[in-house]
């Protein structure tokens, strides 16, 4: 057992990244039930598609209404504290929500309002621990930290959380909620352990409006940094284009239904979890830059594969490698960011990356209904070939640059 733990996390990784390791993947367990057991409750509740989307919605929306802000305050207090408190105040609504399923007193509006605390807590949360990681793991370690923290979201959240989700929900409404509730609480428990080096001077006091400007201004001046967050957001429109209706995409194409179409969701999610279990043998034996190259032109051959296919059992294959780069490439990206980015910036510049990241797909998929509801099932995946291989060829050449960024590069 021993064994498998040092495979796991690395004894040279230290006792604070195994305790905080513990606690993402305990965490994203509940998190994983929630994901099956929210959409069931809210159908529950309501017969509206607008209120349907609606809940899907205020999950989304604090990440762009307060995400930049969350950046700022994780950088002005202890992150530790930061994350701890924003996770009691998940909890604090998840009991909420059970105690209103077991008096019978929940309502769609009531439901709404506590999907939007928790979705605002949640934002803190993961500002805070994303920014905790670089304090806790060398910069050498930190592709392959944010590999494994990916595997348990992979493991735990889209494969093992939804299918207990469900389960439980047929048992009782309140259920699931209640083991989201033990699983938050365990997870807090475990990261309670995690002891952060000595904090650096203290920035000095102004506006949070300020230091969200000054985080904006890092990035601007920090060619690598910049670039990458660009990459980002395009290549999040791109894939949030056909990811919107891939649904509709797969029945049209490929003629499948609800159980074809959840094959191939579950395809993507096993290419990931082979990949990031790979990712350290990856880095060492792949130059950072080749393989950030090799991410991407598998991103742009990916679209191109699905706007051609009407086969189910090459979707499936495409899936399962869609999951493998996919994946790599979120562990690499994030681990180039953290090893460029100064630790009093790291709140902030991880706050613009993530919203980056959300609004890209929001916007994309907004675009992406437009085009297949004008052009077809298979036109989103052809916008996203051309968008995404574009945005590969301007930034071919910078991205052996990007690959090794300093922090220093300003």
């Amino acid at each position: 057992m021993g064994r498998l733990t040092d495979i796991i996390a690395p004894p040279r990784m230290g006792t604070a990244f195994r305790w905080n390791l513990a606690s993402s993947w305990v965490g994203q367990v509940g998190d994983g039930i929630a994901l099956a057991a929210g959409p069931l409750l809210v159908a529950t509740q309501t017969r509206s598609p607008v209120l349907i989307a609606a809940a899907a919605v205020v999950q989304r929306l604090p990440g762009l209404a307060v995400g930049l802000y969350a950046g700022a305050v994780a950088d002005r207090v202890d992150r530790r504290r930061v994350v701890i408190v924003a996770n009691l105040a998940r909890l604090l609504a998840l009991v909420a929500l059970v105690t209103a399923l077991l008096t019978g007193t929940l309502s769609i509006g009531l439901l709404l309002g506590l999907l939007l605390l928790v979705g605002t807590a949640e934002v803190f949360a993961d500002t805070g621990w994303r920014a905790i990681l670089p304090m806790i793991v060398d910069p050498a370690d930190l592709g392959l930290a944010n590999a494994r923290q990916m595997s348990g979201f992979l493991v735990a959240n889209q494969l093992i959380g939804p299918a207990v989700g469900a389960a439980l929900f047929a048992l009782g409404s309140a259920v699931p909620f209640g083991v989201h509730v033990l699983s938050l609480l365990l997870a807090v428990a475990l990261f309670s352990r995690v002891e952060l080096p000595a904090a650096g001077a203290g920035r000095p006091a102004q506006h949070a409006g300020r230091d969200i400007l000054d985080g904006l201004r890092w990035i601007r001046h920090h060619a690598a940094v910049r670039t990458l967050t660009l990459v980002i957001l395009v290549f999040n429109i791109t894939w949030g284009a056909p990811w919107g209706v891939l649904v509709y995409w797969a029945q049209e194409r490929l003629g499948v239904g609800p159980v074809g179409f959840g094959l191939l969701t579950t395809a993507s999610a096993v290419g990931g979890i082979a990949s990031v279990l790979a990712y350290g043998w990856l880095e060492r034996r792949i130059p950072l830059g080749r393989l950030m190259k090799a991410c991407l032109t598998l991103e742009v051959l990916t679209h191109l594969a699905l706007a051609l296919t009407t086969s189910w059992v090459v979707a499936m294959a495409v899936m399962a490698m869609f999951g493998a780069y996919a994946f790599v490439w979120a562990s690499l990206s994030s681990a180039v960011r953290q090893r460029a980015t100064p630790q009093e910036y790291q709140g902030r510049v991880g706050s613009v990356y993530w919203v980056g990241l959300v609004g890209g797909l929001l916007v994309g998929q907004a675009l992406g209904g437009v085009i297949a509801d004008r052009f077809g099932a298979a036109a989103p995946f052809w916008f996203a070939f051309a968008g995404a291989g574009l945005t590969l060829v301007l930034v071919w050449r910078r991205l052996d640059l990007i690959a090794h960024a300093d922090a220093a590069e300003v």
